[in-house]
């Protein structure tokens, strides 16, 4: 007598397996990185702005009187930033090989302008720049440079990498460009060595070069905390301190958590965070942003901007494992990388896993310079995921247009 439950009769009530068998063919499609990553992204962008206008509605009120002041810029910020990243998102492949050595030597420039009399220090870093009504961070825009250059260069000895010399230019260069960076501007430093290092051991670099690089760079940073008596001494020793609040740099830190505690699991709700009245006023629209979610949205808000990140990444590796160009493939990787490590860094900061390091959160924390960069970086991602052998071919096809298609899987049924 063959059991009810047997595989032959089993049946699933709950259309788990067709529902699971379902997502998989939606994620196998040619174009399903491509709209994940814009999905992501966009939602990302808009929670900034609903999280900035929140955030900084008591120091608006404060330094101008509009409780709207700083959302109106960031909302600003993030219009002009969908054009960026539209026409970012149309250069071809080939266009954006031939801006790889410019985008390096302008972004060496523009981080040579924080060692003239343009540069002006914020919260003691020496890290912003001023022509005229115009402050931008350079190190932003460096950090795409560093990418598109690191891309094409790599690309070009793709089948020389064996041979340990062939890295020596790239290491060089991007030694020159970090430590250009580090001497003003310790988080976004980390932030490019992190991303160099990772960048290294994806495209295949040597273990031994990338342990030596590493050990090479603790020593670097070590020297230069030891001889350049600033604030990055006591932003370690803040660090190491918890506790002691003579040290400014606790001051935010603690009460970033606060901020996190108070929260619970659904938050306070949206615009009744209490911190921003006084002890995250200056910082919880920018680097303490997560903080503020954490206290208004509650964990479900937090673990919700987490996911966004984590889908961002997955579509972004995703992207880069479908390439079949060397070039179009390190660009992704290099782009998702830069997201996932700023990222993590800050929420590292919020969570005093790290010291202050003044990181923003990408596309969600106040500023022009990050969210500019940040949504030129989408752009060029989604240009990526359209490169894709099979995103070029799906849209050769005259079929119908692509979200059409896209909705066929859910409503194709297989024949009996």
């Amino acid at each position: 007598m063959t059991s009810l439950t047997s595989p032959a009769t089993a049946v699933d009530p709950s259309g788990t397996r067709a529902k699971t068998a379902a997502v998989r063919q939606l994620l196998a499609h040619p174009l399903a990185n491509y709209y994940l990553v814009l999905a992501a992204g966009g939602a990302l962008v808009c929670c900034g702005v609903v999280m900035v206008v929140s955030a900084a509605s008591v120091y608006s009120q404060v330094d101008g009187g509009d409780p709207y002041q700083v959302g109106k810029r960031q909302l600003l910020f993030a219009a002009s930033g969908v054009v960026l990243a539209f026409v970012a998102s149309k250069l071809p492949p080939a266009w954006l090989r031939r801006l790889a050595w410019p985008a390096l030597i302008l972004s060496l420039l523009m981080v040579g302008l924080t060692y003239s009399p343009l540069a002006v220090e914020v919260n003691g870093n020496q890290n912003w720049v001023r022509l005229g009504p115009v402050q931008f961070q350079p190190s932003e825009f460096a950090k795409l440079g560093f990418i598109v250059w690191g891309a094409q260069h790599l690309a070009l000895k793709d089948k020389l990498l064996k041979d340990l010399r062939q890295w020596l230019s790239y290491v060089l260069v991007s030694a020159l460009l970090i430590g250009l960076v580090l001497i003003h501007d310790l988080g976004s430093a980390a932030v490019m060595a992190a991303m160099f290092v990772a960048t290294l051991f994806l495209a295949g670099g040597p273990l031994r070069l990338i342990g030596l690089l590493t050990v090479a760079g603790g020593a670097g940073l070590a020297a230069l905390l030891a001889f350049k008596k600033t604030s990055l001494i006591i932003r370690l020793v803040a660090w190491l301190n918890p506790d002691s609040y003579q040290l400014s740099y606790n001051f935010q830190a603690n009460h970033g958590l606060y901020a996190l505690a108070s929260g619970g699991f659904w938050g306070l709700g949206l615009g009744a965070s209490r911190q921003k009245w006084g002890g995250l006023m200056t910082t919880g629209y920018t680097d303490y942003i997560l903080a503020i979610i954490g206290e208004e949205l509650g964990l479900a808000g937090t673990l919700a901007v987490i996911g966004l990140f984590l889908l961002l990444v997955y579509a972004g590796l995703n992207t880069a494992r479908r390439c079949a160009d060397p070039f179009v493939r390190l660009t992704a990787t290099g782009l998702t990388v830069w997201f996932f490590l700023q990222a993590f860094i800050n929420m590292a900061v919020v969570l005093r896993w790290l010291p202050v390091l003044g990181v923003t959160l990408p596309f969600v924390s106040y500023g022009g310079s990050s969210l500019w960069a940040t949504m030129i970086g989408l752009g060029l991602l989604l240009g990526c995921a359209k490169a894709t052998p099979e995103a070029q071919a799906c849209l050769k096809d005259d079929s119908g247009p692509v979200p059409a298609k896209i909705t066929q899987i859910f409503s194709r049924r297989e024949a009996p």
